[in-house]
C-alpha cells in the first residue's frame, strides 16, 4: 500500500509542478478542471448517484465551470462570490456537522446535487484566480492545508484527548485541531517575514497580505478561521461517506482513494483565502 501510495503521489506532482509553474494559466486550469469533474462524479456518488448520470454530472460541472471562466474570466476581482462562499461554508458546514452522517440522506437530492456543483465550481474558479496572483500566492494556500493536516495528524497522535467529532470521523480530536493552527502561525510567519523578504518570489503570499499588509490582528484570526476550515472541509466530506458506508469517495487515485479524499480540506480554504485577502489584491 504504501508503494502505491507513493508511485501515485510521484505521478500526480510530474503532471502538477509543470502546469504549476508553466507562464500561463490554461495548462493548471485544464488540470484542475480534469480533477474538479472527477470530484463531481465522486460527489454524485456519494448522494445515490450512479452510472452515466454520474459520469454526466462531472461532466456538466466541469462545463459549467469552464462556461463561466470564458464568460466571466478569473482575472477580475470576484470579491463578493468569495464573501458569498465563506459564509455558506461557515454557517452550512457548521450546520451540516452539528446534524450529523444521518440528516444529510434527508436532504433533498436535488439540493445536495446543486450544492456539490457549487462548492466544486467556486473552488475551481477561486485557485485558477489564484494561480493569475502568482504561485507564490497559490502555493502558500496549498502549504497552509498541508500544513494544518499534518501538524494536526501528528499532534493528534502525541496528544489527542478529546475526541472532535467522534460519529463522523473519530480518529479527529481538538488536540489535533489545535496543534494543526499552531503549525499554520509557525509556517505563516517563517513564509512572511523570511521567504516572502529573502527569495525572489513572482508574487506576495497569503501570510504576507494577512500578516504584514493588513492589521495583524485580524490576520491572525483570519489564520485560526482558515486552518479551523480546513478542518471542516475534511469532516464534511467524511461526512458524506460515513453516510452512504464509504471508506473512500473512489479508487480513482491509487492508495489514496479518490479526489474528493485529497481536495476536501482545499474546498472551503480556497474561496475563503481569496474573501480574505480580497481587499489587498483589489487594484
Amino acid at each position: 500500500m504504501l508503494k502505491t501510495r507513493i508511485i501515485t503521489a510521484l505521478v500526480l506532482l510530474a503532471v502538477l509542478l509543470p502546469a504549476l509553474f508553466a507562464a500561463s494559466t490554461l495548462p493548471f486550469a485544464l488540470l484542475t478542471l480534469l480533477l474538479i469533474g472527477a470530484a463531481a462524479w465522486e460527489w454524485a456518488r456519494l448522494n445515490g448517484v450512479t452510472g452515466a448520470p454520474a459520469i454526466a454530472f462531472g461532466l456538466a460541472v466541469a462545463a459549467g465551470a469552464w462556461t463561466s471562466h470564458l464568460a466571466f474570466g478569473m482575472q477580475a476581482p470576484l470579491a463578493a462570490l468569495w464573501w458569498l462562499a465563506a459564509l455558506v461554508w461557515v454557517a452550512g458546514g457548521a450546520y451540516a456537522l452539528r446534524a450529523g452522517p444521518s440528516r444529510w440522506p434527508q436532504v433533498s437530492k436535488l439540493l445536495r446535487m446543486v450544492l456539490g456543483a457549487l462548492v466544486l465550481v467556486a473552488a475551481w474558479a477561486a485557485m485558477l484566480q489564484a494561480k493569475t496572483v502568482g504561485v507564490n500566492f497559490l502555493l502558500s494556500i496549498f502549504c497552509l492545508v498541508w500544513m494544518a493536516d499534518i501538524a494536526a495528524y501528528f499532534g493528534g497522535r502525541a496528544f489527542g484527548r478529546r475526541k472532535l467529532a467522534p460519529t463522523i470521523s473519530p480518529g479527529k480530536s481538538w488536540e489535533g485541531v489545535w496543534s494543526g493552527m499552531l503549525g499554520v502561525m509557525v509556517l505563516a510567519f517563517f513564509w512572511a517575514f523570511y521567504i516572502d523578504s529573502h527569495m525572489n518570489v513572482d508574487s506576495p503570499s497569503l501570510y504576507q497580505l494577512l500578516l504584514r499588509t493588513q492589521n495583524l490582528a485580524m490576520g491572525l484570526l483570519g489564520l485560526l478561521l482558515l486552518s479551523g476550515m480546513s478542518v471542516v472541509g475534511d469532516l464534511f466530506e467524511s461526512l458524506l461517506k460515513r453516510a452512504v458506508g464509504a471508506k473512500d469517495s473512489s479508487q480513482l487515485l491509487p492508495g489514496h482513494g479518490g479526489v474528493l479524499d485529497r481536495v476536501d480540506a482545499l474546498l472551503p480554504v480556497f474561496p475563503i483565502a481569496l474573501a480574505l485577502t480580497s481587499l489587498s489584491l483589489l487594484p
